[in-house]
């Protein structure tokens, strides 16, 4: 049994890597478990060690020698000691002193087997915790494995994680066996292992995909400022370039288009407006509205509103189909929109 734990020890380390030490730790723990189970007698003190280099299983007591003997510490062995010759009320240094029946080993083996098992469960799932927990917030490319309810279970390849409905884009097919990018909103550690749950409707989506595609803003010459989303529909994004060389909407559009497909594509078809982000807050909007043409913007501070003017035939466009443009304007910007059209306006201006 003693070669058979040892080259245990071994294979898990290099299959699975969970380091030598925090399985050994947690074989003795088993196996002082077994020995407390199996034999009677006082408890208190005993300690199950293995041999880091032979790989071989003592069971250990720490005893008070009696003073009063004439027996030594080295004169006594683990066959021919008696309670009465040691116990607990001399001040002195305890003796540790080898208590391994002969059948230990094969009683170890049996009762221990499953509890060495969970301890390396427990070990891989702290591996796995770790891994992901500095992830979060993080895009993570997964396999559609299974429905249970509207719950969606991916294999994360290492673990399983779960996309809740209310993180599911009703537009999207999540075929079983399908391959997908998923945002991690959250990593927590249970007793049944960690708890990652992904996200397709979440901004942040975008942003790392746009990480992924976009060099300039990976590597921070383009700042995403700003992103508002209507998953499945559509995406407007507000960008800003740190460098005087880079024009930030060029890049993330990329050569004919290229780099922001790639990102419509993986988001199945979803439109993705990209816009220069300003600090003018006139400028900003109007440019929010895009692709609608707007004449004027008027500000009030007080209500954090923008009265926005557009031609009479661009009206329905700025604001979109059953409103979209225009709330996604306005979660872009922060600011209350008001869309009118150039005929309102001088109707407005006549009255007066």
């Amino acid at each position: 049994m003693n070669k058979d734990l040892f080259s245990a020890i071994e294979q898990i380390e290099r299959v699975k890597g969970i380091s030598r030490e925090i399985l050994k730790q947690a074989i003795e723990a088993a196996l002082l478990s077994a020995y407390k189970k199996n034999f009677k007698g006082p408890h208190k003190g005993i300690s199950v060690t293995i041999d880091p280099v032979t790989g071989e299983v003592k069971v250990f007591a720490l005893k008070y020698v009696n003073l009063e003997t004439s027996e030594t510490i080295e004169t006594i062995a683990s066959d021919t000691f008696s309670e009465s010759q040691l116990y607990s009320t001399d001040p002195g240094e305890p003796v540790k002193l080898e208590i391994t029946p002969k059948d230990f080993g094969r009683i170890a083996a049996q009762t221990a087997k499953q509890v060495i098992m969970q301890r390396i469960r427990e070990a891989e799932r702290c591996l796995v915790y770790d891994e992901f927990v500095e992830r979060t917030e993080d895009i993570v490319t997964g396999v559609i494995n299974r429905k249970e309810g509207k719950n969606i279970i991916v294999d994360l390849e290492k673990t399983e994680s779960l996309l809740p409905p209310n993180e599911q884009v009703a537009s999207e097919n999540y075929r079983i066996g399908a391959r997908m990018k998923f945002y991690i909103i959250e990593v927590k550690k249970t007793s049944k292992g960690p708890r990652i749950l992904l996200s397709r409707t979440h901004p942040g989506l975008v942003k790392r995909l746009f990480e992924l595609e976009v060099p300039e803003v990976h590597d921070g010459f383009v700042d995403m400022k700003a992103i508002a989303r209507e998953p499945g529909a559509r995406t407007k994004i507000a960008v800003e370039s740190r460098d005087n060389k880079v024009d930030p909407v060029g890049s993330c559009i990329g050569n004919k288009g290229s780099r922001v497909k790639h990102i419509t594509d993986e988001l199945r078809g979803e439109k993705i407006d990209i816009i220069r982000w300003s600090s003018d807050p006139k400028v900003f909007i109007s440019d929010a509205l895009s692709p609608a043409q707007v004449t004027s913007v008027e500000l009030d501070f007080e209500s954090n509103t923008a009265r926005v003017f557009v031609p009479d035939d661009q009206l329905s466009l700025a604001i979109g189909k059953e409103g979209q443009n225009a709330r996604l304007s306005a979660r872009l910007t922060g600011w209350r929109i008001d869309i009118k059209s150039n005929r309102e306006m001088k109707e407005g201006t006549n009255h007066q």
